[in-house]
């Protein structure tokens, strides 16, 4: 689990010091946002059928990407 303490997390409070949004650096927001995509591929794929490492190298042969 990240620790909000290594993203240098910074919070907004209210007048009775309740969290209520969080500012952090760009270069984290993308990095999260990358992360959070590549979960979403993950779960869409997830019923796809898996092949053999290589049988993935051969389908990158014949289509002359490798």
């Amino acid at each position: 689990m990240l620790d909000p303490k290594q993203l240098g997390v910074q919070y907004i409070t209210n007048q009775a010091g309740e969290k209520t949004a969080v500012i952090l650096s760009l270069n984290e927001f993308q990095e999260l946002l990358e992360d959070i995509e590549d979960l979403a591929a993950v779960a869409e794929r997830r019923n796809e059928p898996a092949i053999s490492h290589e049988e993935f190298i051969a389908e990158l042969k014949r289509d002359g990407l490798i």
